[in-house]
This record gives C-alpha cells, sequence and structure tokens, in this order.
C-alpha cells in the first residue's frame, strides 16, 4: 500500500511539473488581477499591445477611476475605447422590455421587464479573461457574452436565450473616468444586418475627438430603433443629436443561439472605419471568433516570451507575465490600418509607413523609471515607433507632445519627458529616425516657454521662462519641483548633444543640469521652495507642502530626485544622513506597503504608488549600500504589487508604469538615471527568479539572448554575495548597456545574509554628472 501511495505522489507530481512545464507566458498573464480600484485604462477587457479597441465591461459611474470595478457584480455594458480621457461606442445585449437607460446603482437586482435600466448582475464563476478574450454570463438576460478583437475591431458572441425581444444596445453617451460631452451623434441603418455611425465628443478640457464605427452582424436583424434624451424611436432608418444619443435592433432567437457582432472605429471616418474592419477581421477571418481571439492570444505570447523566466513560485510567474502585460495594453493606436490619422488641428494626414503607427497616451511623466527602460531593451522596435510618433506629431504640430491623448496636445503633468525616451533610444543604438529633427524638437522644447496651443490644450515646459532667468522655479510660480523635473531634462539634452558633437549646446544645458542646487537649502538638507528674491520660504515641512508647489509629492520625497547626479546629491545632503533618512523613509512606509493611502501624495516617505520617488530603492547603489537596495527593492515586490483581484497595484498604475517597474526588477536590472547617458548602464537590485532569458532583437542588438541568474534566490535569499558577468567577476552593482546587448550571462549567487564588502567600494558606485567635474560656473 505504501508502495502505490508512493507511485500516485509521483505521477502526481509528475504531472503537474508537467502541466507548469506546458504552460507558456501568456497563461499567466491575468487580465482580471488588480482591477479593484484600477483606472479607467486598466481593465479586464480585450485589446492587443497598444490596441486602438479596448473592449471592456463597463460598470461604475463617472468618477475618478471609473470604469470596471471587479467588486461590484453587474455590468452596463461593453465599451470600445479605454484611453486616458477618451471612451467610445458601449454595447450591451438584452432581452425583455426595451431599455435604453443606465441603472444608476451597482448592485440592486435587476428583474426583467423593469423599469430600472439595462444594467445587468453577471454570474462571477462564468467571468473569464484572459489576454485577447473576456467573458461573463449576464443573469439577469440569461446571455453569455464573449468578446475578442483586432487593433482597431471588436468581435462579439452572444449565446441568447428563446426569446422574441432579443436587443442590441449601443449607446454614446455613458459614465466613464472623465466627464464627457456628446457634441454630436448620428446612427444610420444601412441594412437589416449593417449599421453606422459616429459620435463627436470632447472631454478633459482639451481633447475633441470624434469616434466613427460601422457594425454588422451575422443574423438579420428585426428592426432598428434610437432615442434622443427620453425620445424613443422605433421603426426608423436614423437617429442623432447631442447629450443622450444611441440605438437598438431587435432579434428573435432561438434557445442557446448565437448572434455574432463585428465593430470597427476609427478617429478618421467612416470610411476608414470600414476599411479597418475589412482589413483586420473579414479579410482574413471572416466569421470564425475562435480564430481572431487565438490570434490574440498568439500575438500576446510572442510579445510575453520575449523574456522567459524560471524558478520562483507560481505566484511570482503570475505577476511577472501580468506586470508585463500591463506595460503594453493601457496606451494606444490612432492611426488607421493605412496609416491616415487626424493631427492636432483635427487634419487629416497620412504615414508614410502604416505599420509606425501614431500613438497616443497619458503623460510620460517619469517613464524613464519603467516603461522605458522596459522598451529600449526589450522591445527596441516599439521604442521606435514611439519615438517616430512623437517626431511625427512635433511636424504636425511644432511641439512634442507630453501626453497626446486623441494625438492632441493634453499638456498633462509637468516637463518634457518624452526627452529621456528619444534620448534613451539614441544611446542604445535606436537610430532609425530623423536624429536632426529629434535634435531640432528637443532643443526648441527646452528654449521656448510654453503656452496654450492655438488648436486646443496647451504645449511646452509653463515655467521655464522663470526657470532659465533665475534658475529655479519660484514659489510664486506653481510647481517648484519643476526645478527638479527641468534639470533633469536639460541633463537628457546636454548627452544627447555630446552624443552629436555639439559642443556649445553640451556646455549650456551641463549647467542648467546643475540647476537643482539652487533649490538645496544647505542648513534644511532639503529642497525648498524659494522666493522670487532668493529667500527660502519661511514656513517648511518637508512631509507637508502645498499642493501647487511639489507635483503630487512633498519635500521630503522629491529631495531625491536628481536622477542624473545622485553622487552630487549624497554629497550636498552629506552620506550617511542620506543613508539614515531613506532607510527610516522605507521603514516607515513598509507600514503601507510603500503607498500613500488615500492618494494623500504629500504626507508619505516612500510612495511607490506614485512616480516621484519610483526610483528610491536603487539609490542606495550610489552610496555604499547595495544591500539595502536588494533588500528594498525586493520589499516593494512583495508587498505593494499582488497577485489578486483586490491587490494588483496600490494607488495608480498609471498606464503601465508600475508593471514595468516591476518587471525590471524582478530581472535584477534598473536605471536610475532612465539610460539617457552617453554610455548608458544598469544598475543591479535582486532579481526574483533563478533564471531570466531576455530574446534580444537581432534588428538592433548583436547578442542573440543575455541570461539573469539568481542561483539559490528565493525569497529569504534576496541578497547578493557575488557576482560574474561573463565569466568574469562583478564587483560593482552595475555594468553596461553595450555589455548586455552583445549577449552573454550575468550569474548572481543570492543568500540571506547582505554582503556587506559585495559592491560598497568607494568607487563602486554608478556614474553621476558629478563625476565629469562639469562645474556651475
Amino acid at each position: 500500500m505504501k508502495h502505490l501511495l508512493l507511485i500516485l505522489f509521483l505521477v502526481f507530481s509528475l504531472g503537474a511539473d508537467c502541466l507548469a512545464q506546458q504552460k507558456q507566458p501568456v497563461d499567466y498573464a491575468d487580465p482580471l488581477m488588480g482591477t479593484s480600484e484600477s483606472r479607467w485604462m486598466l481593465n479586464p477587457g480585450s485589446t492587443l499591445p497598444f490596441g486602438m479597441v479596448q473592449l471592456c465591461p463597463d460598470n461604475q459611474a463617472q468618477n475618478w477611476k471609473a470604469g470596471y470595478e471587479y467588486t461590484i457584480g453587474s455590468i452596463f455594458g461593453f465599451s470600445h475605447i479605454h484611453a486616458w480621457t477618451m471612451a467610445g461606442l458601449s454595447v450591451m445585449p438584452t432581452e425583455g422590455m426595451l431599455n435604453p437607460h443606465i441603472y444608476p446603482h451597482a448592485d440592486v437586482p435587476i428583474s426583467t421587464g423593469s423599469t430600472s435600466g439595462h444594467r445587468s448582475r453577471i454570474n462571477k464563476s462564468t467571468e473569464k479573461a484572459s489576454p485577447g478574450y473576456y467573458a461573463a454570463d449576464l443573469v439577469d438576460f440569461d446571455i453569455k457574452t464573449e468578446l475578442t478583437s483586432t487593433t482597431r475591431c471588436g468581435f462579439f458572441r452572444f449565446t441568447f436565450p428563446e426569446t422574441n425581444e432579443g436587443h442590441m444596445l449601443f449607446n454614446l453617451l455613458f459614465p466613464q473616468e472623465y466627464e464627457t460631452e456628446l457634441i454630436d451623434a448620428k446612427i444610420t441603418k444601412l441594412n437589416n444586418t449593417e449599421i453606422e455611425g459616429y459620435s463627436q465628443q470632447a472631454s478633459g478640457g482639451f481633447n475633441d475627438y470624434t469616434v466613427h464605427f460601422v457594425i454588422r452582424f451575422n443574423k438579420p436583424f428585426k428592426a432598428f430603433g434610437g432615442w434622443e434624451e427620453e425620445n424613443i424611436q422605433q421603426n426608423i432608418s436614423e437617429i442623432g443629436g447631442k447629450g443622450d444619443v444611441g440605438a437598438y435592433v431587435d432579434f428573435k432567437t432561438e434557445q442557446n443561439e448565437q448572434i455574432l457582432m463585428q465593430t470597427a472605429i476609427s478617429l478618421v471616418s467612416i470610411e476608414q472605419a470600414r476599411l479597418n474592419l475589412q482589413k483586420e477581421l473579414i479579410k482574413p477571418f471572416g466569421w470564425n471568433f475562435d480564430a481572431v481571439s487565438e490570434n490574440a492570444r498568439t500575438i500576446w505570447n510572442n510579445l510575453l516570451s520575449k523574456i522567459e523566466v524560471e524558478g520562483g513560485s507560481e505566484t511570482d510567474k503570475k505577476k511577472f507575465y501580468t506586470n508585463l502585460y500591463r506595460s503594453y495594453v493601457a496606451r494606444a493606436i490612432w492611426s488607421d490600418v493605412n496609416g491616415k490619422y487626424r493631427d492636432p488641428c483635427e487634419e487629416v494626414k497620412t504615414l508614410e509607413d502604416p505599420d509606425s503607427p501614431m500613438y497616443g497616451c497619458d503623460a510620460f511623466w517619469n517613464t524613464f523609471w519603467n516603461l522605458n527602460q522596459l522598451w529600449t531593451l526589450v522591445n527596441p522596435e516599439i521604442a521606435s515607433k514611439w519615438v517616430k510618433s512623437l517626431l511625427q506629431m512635433y511636424d504636425d504640430g511644432g511641439w512634442l507632445a507630453k501626453g497626446p491623448a486623441g494625438i492632441e496636445y493634453s499638456s498633462i503633468m509637468v516637463a518634457s519627458h518624452a526627452i529621456p525616451l528619444i534620448v534613451s533610444a539614441y544611446q542604445k543604438g535606436i537610430r532609425d529616425f530623423d536624429v536632426e529633427k529629434a535634435w531640432e524638437a528637443i532643443l526648441h522644447q527646452q528654449t521656448v516657454p510654453g503656452h496654450d496651443y492655438e488648436c486646443g490644450g496647451a504645449v511646452g515646459n509653463m515655467q521655464l521662462e522663470p526657470y532659465m532667468k533665475l534658475g529655479y522655479v519660484p514659489t510664486e510660480s506653481v510647481y517648484v519641483s519643476n526645478t527638479l523635473e527641468y534639470a533633469y531634462d536639460d541633463w537628457c539634452v546636454s548627452q544627447f548633444a555630446k552624443a552629436l558633437n555639439k559642443s556649445e549646446e553640451y556646455e549650456i544645458f551641463s549647467k542648467r543640469a546643475h540647476y537643482y542646487q539652487n533649490m538645496f537649502d544647505s542648513e534644511t538638507k532639503f529642497m525648498r521652495p524659494k522666493h522670487e528674491n532668493g529667500r527660502w520660504r519661511e514656513e517648511f515641512d518637508p512631509l507637508s507642502s502645498p499642493r501647487n508647489e511639489f507635483v503630487e509629492g512633498n519635500s521630503w520625497q522629491y529631495t531625491f530626485f536628481v536622477p542624473h547626479d545622485v553622487k552630487g546629491l549624497v554629497k550636498l545632503i552629506g552620506k550617511e544622513n542620506f543613508n539614515n533618512r531613506l532607510n527610516q523613509g522605507f521603514e516607515n512606509s513598509e507600514k503601507a506597503d510603500f503607498n500613500a493611502t488615500g492618494d494623500r501624495f504629500g504626507a508619505h516617505y516612500i510612495n511607490h504608488g506614485n512616480q516621484p520617488n519610483m526610483q528610491a530603492a536603487y539609490l542606495f547603489n550610489y552610496t555604499g549600500k547595495p544591500w539595502l537596495t536588494q533588500k528594498w527593492a525586493r520589499a516593494i515586490m512583495e508587498s505593494y504589487y499582488g497577485s489578486t483581484t483586490l491587490h494588483g497595484w496600490l494607488g495608480d498604475e498609471d498606464e503601465g508604469q508600475m508593471g514595468a517597474w516591476f518587471v525590471m526588477s524582478a530581472m535584477g536590472l534598473f536605471q536610475t538615471n532612465g539610460g539617457a547617458s552617453v554610455k548608458p548602464f544598469y544598475e543591479t537590485g535582486s532579481p526574483l527568479f533563478e533564471k531570466v532569458t531576455i530574446h534580444l532583437d537581432p534588428q538592433y542588438y548583436p547578442g542573440k539572448t543575455f541570461v539573469v541568474k539568481a542561483k539559490h534566490a528565493s525569497p529569504q535569499n534576496k541578497y547578493i554575495q557575488s557576482a560574474t558577468l561573463n565569466g568574469e567577476k562583478l564587483s560593482k552593482p552595475w555594468f553596461f548597456h553595450d555589455e548586455l546587448v552583445n549577449g552573454g550571462e550575468l550569474v548572481f549567487i543570492m543568500g540571506d545574509k547582505p554582503n556587506k564588502e559585495w559592491g560598497s567600494g568607494s568607487d563602486d558606485a554608478p556614474p553621476s554628472m558629478s563625476d565629469l567635474n562639469t562645474s556651475n560656473k
């Protein structure tokens, strides 16, 4: 009997191991993870990398972090666009009495035939999500809903009950994260299987755009109708107006009959939407829903497989690949299959290369600590396309964009951190773009003060004039912390100038890169607000600052914001004071999982749930205590990041930034200065897996693979004992980018106690601007 039990145990264990080995990276990515308290752009819906279409269930009222909330057990529709400040075309299948109104409360049971609206409870046990696929059963209508998508098209499969009153509702005005005004809309019946329309809308105070759409069914509908506000019209061929406008079609169905619906959108025209549909769905797939879903799965798996991880727990792998997935899921393509798009003044333009599209997003605010690093390392072709998109917008509108949502000048957030992306791409050998145009655009951005833009929104750096005049942004201007943000961008410009042999500009911007020193108070040892007359603001508390002084943070956090000259900052503060203050900040913040609860940014120390100090753990590499970098980087990975629907990312997972940080840190790599130096380098942290293989893109990098091994890595063994790079001893906590992309192997020996000798020598710290002895005179 004992032998039998042993055999059964071995068979079960081997079977479990084989099952784990058979799983693909895409199988670990869970779109439902972290969907409680998440942003509009981070949802469980179906999309492709940077998809224009992000088909997602919505169930919340209009508010910050609206969209989908996992803990709400109902849905009012599935909408097509989930981009920052942007939404469009919500679809909802119903059965029974027609009611176009969205029921305002989340979880009140709805009986078919009621007058309370068309929200339906969902059977949570049937809710499924994987990259490129979502499904849930609508309890109140007995309809199974499945979604999949291509880049610009949606594909729905609805399984209906037997009914004479099946409906498909199309809402053009519905709750989303930002309040939206519907300016004009029209929906037209073309025949009994096709409709088309548009919705002109405005949101965010700057974004005026039109969603054009086409919709087709595999089965003829019985009737077409619509509504404008309270006026419901039946048996019509067209509906239009402004405000609450929508349409519906009616079906008679048999039990378990499937109705297929295909959609496509475009910001250019209805004709372009129809072209997107033809090219992405009709021609390659016809009505084969499963083929489209499998295509989405393959695309995602190919992308995720560029990094392979071995060892670690199944939970670690789920966190790794879901965070990698999130790094490509929230920002959006806004040009069509043939390269047509609308520029910031709504003029129709055509790209020379449609495969290098126009992108839109929220800000690039501090993406140099996450997305920039990941894209330039693992997907240099994507980094190249982003640079080309930014330069095309500069061609069209005369400025680089900060957050080109809908290809508009949003002026969201501060500084011009598209610059670090462009410069880091160039420094890493990604140079298949117009380099002189890039230099022209960057120089313009950092020398011409910002202002309102003629076609809406605003451009440039609003506090650039006092910054250039005084060498800092005074309290009389909004956001004194811009001194630090501008100085970092200036350093990036200096490095670009140096790489391009522009010596005069190199000297000018190197001097400006030192302006961070003008904000440092030698008495308090903090970055302190200063008046125009040069006097410090008298009332000062590093942990409590007026909201208009430090952007979503405080002086304590921003004092560490000198990415390009950490050594210079350490010298100003004093190494012992620097280390003690930063370590105590981590110890205080660990109690709150390194997140500013309630978005109280200015009252916390380390706030990983927002951008201003995501580099904090890696600063110990510069101060002779790299074991504290290893300790705190691993602590953030373990406690800030979760693996459930309720705990994925605390705070604001802003379009993949927190996701990309996790991916880089789990590989044991980071770039405090954003990789913008003439000779970029990586700093080391605490690798999470025993082995990570990065498949390098041969179009840009000569090495085939780069492997990071962390022998004996475990939750306890988080400390580096020793390291080798390509067989040679590595005694410093950093190495050059060229050494990585030429291929090879980085091997760490990990242990459960810090090796305080490794990487702690006086000459072991990574390079900083101060190493160049560039004066501020």
